[in-house]
């Protein structure tokens, strides 16, 4: 969402409203910042729509009128512009989490915001990368650049990530103090929930060579993991430099830094670990998320017989 919420076609409450529930998202709720920038993305695209498709400027008087089927008109309109349906699902509860908070802070009321049905998506399956896939990225990100430690801080980043099971996002919030020569680190997730993960030596190694070439103290930066002029790595440099190592290996698309977080649990899955284990070491709110990681599994089980049974050819 534009941080500039002022050009938007809104009334000043509105304006008002917005900026304090993004607020509220961001500090009483914890969300995550992405999701609080996905959630004002789709609160701006309902206004732009709303903008045109009323002819004025939205107020809370015009909220408030709204009925199910200018939402439906809404949502058509998504469905026109090939936003697909699970972008249109996380953009209802968007919407809803902030019909709700207007209610909540006697702004408005409009029950029409909850009989909207939420577009039917199909759960997708991770998508991991074989083990022998995993090491030759690990071991590839060292050659893709010419400066020698950022090719370290690459290797180290999506060894961490694979060995881990981190999300990018929270492997780039870990401070050096939280890893270096550390046997477990402390990993702030989803929701601002902590869980403890141990550290293999290998991944501690590139970690420690890494820190041992690159020209900043990182005691004294934010960040573990820098970017060349020494601020905290953005996260799309990192998936910049695995699309271009995923082309130099000829690996599909899918293969991104979250895809290395899945090969993580798919590959302790199949090695033995039960799911409670895996659940935690993930840092999953709900088991029936981690569960998916079976289905991966019995999937990629069938096709290897598919492959090697004689007379499934």
């Amino acid at each position: 969402m534009t941080d500039d919420i002022s050009s938007l076609p809104l009334a000043a409450d509105v304006c008002d409203a917005l900026t304090c529930w993004r607020g509220w998202l961001r500090d009483e709720k914890r969300l995550a910042s992405n999701t609080v920038e996905a959630y004002g993305f789709d609160l701006q695209g309902l206004f732009l729509f709303l903008n045109e498709h009323r002819g004025d400027v939205v107020s809370f008087a015009m909220l408030a009128s709204l009925t199910l089927t200018d939402f439906r008109a809404w949502l058509s309109h998504c469905a026109a512009n090939e936003i697909g349906a699970s972008s249109r699902a996380r953009a209802v509860a968007g919407v809803r989490n902030f019909f709700h908070w207007l209610d909540r802070n006697g702004k408005l009321y409009n029950p029409a915001v909850d009989l909207i049905k939420l577009p039917k998506i199909g759960r997708r399956l991770p998508r991991p990368v074989s083990e022998a896939e995993a090491k030759d990225i690990v071991a590839g990100a060292a050659d893709l650049r010419d400066d020698r430690w950022i090719g370290a801080r690459d290797e180290a980043l999506f060894a961490l990530l694979y060995g881990a099971g981190l999300r990018l996002g929270e492997a780039l919030s870990l401070r050096a103090d939280d890893v270096v020569r550390a046997s477990r680190i402390t990993v702030t997730g989803k929701g601002n929930k902590q869980r403890n993960v141990p550290l293999l030596p290998v991944v501690r190694s590139l970690i420690e060579r890494y820190v041992d070439l690159c020209p900043y103290a990182l005691e004294d930066r934010p960040s573990l993991f820098v970017g060349a002029r020494g601020g905290k790595l953005n996260p799309a440099v990192a998936e910049r430099n695995l699309r271009a190592l995923r082309l130099r290996l000829g690996l599909p698309d899918t293969v991104t830094p979250h895809a290395l977080r899945h090969s993580f649990a798919t590959h302790l899955l199949a090695s033995g670990v039960d799911l409670r284990s895996l659940q935690e070491l993930l840092g999953h709110s709900s088991l029936s998320t981690t569960q998916l990681y079976t289905k991966v599994d019995v999937q990629q089980l069938s096709a290897v017989y598919r492959a090697a049974h004689p007379r499934a050819k």
